[in-house]
């Protein structure tokens, strides 16, 4: 029997999503979400004037470049089936 999803609330970049995931799930998602805020945060730092979504944008090629020839396929993994489930969730919303 499949797991039931349970509804979580995370906030990119100043945006509230509601989601649904597996509750095995929510941990990685969680982490995630505090990884992409704390990206977001450092970019706003580093590049004053941007707006939201440069910022993301920004987050999304530090995250596509960052582990070139180092990575670590299990967390890569995890990160992008967590990032592979928000943006489904999030797709459902929008």
């Amino acid at each position: 029997m499949a797991e039931a999803l349970i509804p979580i609330n995370i906030v990119i970049g100043d945006r509230t999503y509601r989601i649904k995931t597996n509750p095995a799930d929510e941990e990685a998602v969680r982490r995630t979400v505090k990884i992409i805020n704390e990206k977001i945060l450092e970019f706003k730092t580093l590049f004053a004037g941007k707006d939201m979504q440069d910022y993301i944008a920004m987050v999304t090629i530090w995250y596509a470049t960052q582990n070139s020839g180092n990575s670590n396929p299990a967390l890569e993994k995890e990160f992008a089936d967590a990032l592979l489930k928000m943006e489904e969730q999030i797709d459902k919303v929008l």
